[in-house]
Order: structure tokens, then sequence, then C-alpha cells
């Protein structure tokens, strides 16, 4: 029996028209969907957004991820889920497995195609874009990411500060993803740096609860919601 396809499809930041033409063709045709979910729950975001493009009754099977650090605890995770979609694609099934955003950019994805790669078993695996977080919540802000010989920096504020810390001094904008563990020694730094009012935080972006602030000084000091990121641009923003 020939094998299945496995796709890895990013559904973009929360608004379902974000997704792409290429994604809901594919998400229209797949016989089995995958999505993360952290093994505390059985929620998937991902799953939400894209459910008016699936086609009737297909089967939805959310995989566990746990949220640590432990090498051990992690790899057999991705083990564990990787041998579950081997199994379903070598029935000569399509699959899609869904995630936030992009699939190569900060997501589950990578390590569950890594995985499946290193078991070196013949799987077709085949990446769809997605819109990012960040450039949605740009448009959304009417924020310039970049121009002209600009740089722009992408990192995560899971370590807290030290990131911005470090790639500060070496570059024109900054994006933090994940600010919302982190905030006030993220908003701390920024006022260290002087920029705190160069920065715009974007909550729930494509939401419903959507929520943009231009201004920081204003905004009260309380922890934002876990889909929250951090726009920076070293000059002035006018």
């Amino acid at each position: 029996m020939k094998n299945g396809t496995l796709y890895g499809i990013g559904v973009g930041p929360g608004d379902p028209e974000l997704i792409t033409l290429k994604a809901v063709k594919i998400l229209g045709r797949v016989d089995v969907i995958f999505a993360a979910s952290s093994t505390k729950n059985e929620h998937s975001l991902a799953v939400n957004i894209a459910s008016r493009y699936l086609k009737k009754d297909v089967p939805t099977v959310l995989l566990g991820f746990p949220m640590t650090l432990e090498k051990e605890e992690l790899v057999s995770a991705w083990e564990k889920n990787a041998r579950q979609v081997i199994e379903v694609v070598k029935k000569g099934r399509d699959a899609a497995f869904i995630t936030l955003g992009d699939p190569m950019t900060y997501s589950t994805f990578g390590y569950l195609m890594r995985t499946i790669k290193a078991m070196k078993e013949d799987i077709t695996v085949t990446v769809i874009p997605g819109i990012t977080s960040f450039q949605a919540g740009a448009a959304a802000a009417g924020h310039v990411l970049t121009e002209a010989e600009e740089s722009f920096t992408v990192i995560s504020g899971a370590l807290g500060a030290e990131n911005l810390k470090q790639v500060i001094n070496h570059t024109d904008n900054v994006v933090i993803l994940k600010v919302y563990r982190n905030y006030r020694a993220i908003m701390d730094t920024l006022d260290a740096f002087n920029l705190k009012r160069n920065a715009i935080l974007i909550s729930r972006c494509g939401l419903e609860d959507e929520e943009i602030v231009h201004d920081l000084e204003q905004r009260p000091d309380t922890i934002p919601p876990y889909l929250s990121l951090l726009l920076i641009n070293k000059k002035e923003i006018v």
C-alpha cells in the first residue's frame, strides 16, 4: 500500500480568513487532522480556527506535548506522537498536522517532523506556510516591522528579558513572542533601555477579544493573556 502524505499546515494567528488558499484546499481533502494540545487539557485553538474548512466527519486527534524542559520526557512524547502519525500515514491516508501561525516558526510541528525523519520512515512531509502572529499583529497595529536597510529580530520571552538584553544593541527592531509569563521583567528592561514608549503590545491577535496597546505607560501592570507579543522599534514611533 502506498503511504499517504503528512502536511504541516499553518492556520495563522486566529482569524480563520487568514488561512491560505492552499491550506484550505488541503484541509478539505485530508483524512485525519492532528493538532497539538497540552497534556493538561484537550483544547486546540488551531482546530477551532480550521474547523470550517474540514470535510464532514474527519477525525481530529489531539497529540499531547508536555509543557516541560525535561529532555527525556519531551523526547518520549515526540516519539509517541510521531508513531501515532506514522501509523495513520502508513495506511495510505493523508493527514494534516495543524498549528497556529507558521509550522516552521516556534511550532511543535518542527519537533514532530524531525522525529519522524529520525525514525527513517518513508513518509512524505509537505509544509504549508502560515501567517505568523507578528505579521498579523504588525498589520493590525499599523506598525512597520522593518524598512530600507534595517534589521529585525524575533525572540522568545520564555526566558524573561535575557534574550532582549542580548540582541537589543545588534538590531533595529525586535519582536518578542511569549511575553505573558515574564511580562513585568520585560517591561523593566524596556524601561532601562528607554524603549517602553517604542513598544506595542498585541494580545490574542485576530480573535474577538484582540487588544492592541500603543501606550504601555498607560496600561495597568497586569499580566497579559497567553497569546501576547511585543513589537519594538528602536526609533521613536510616530
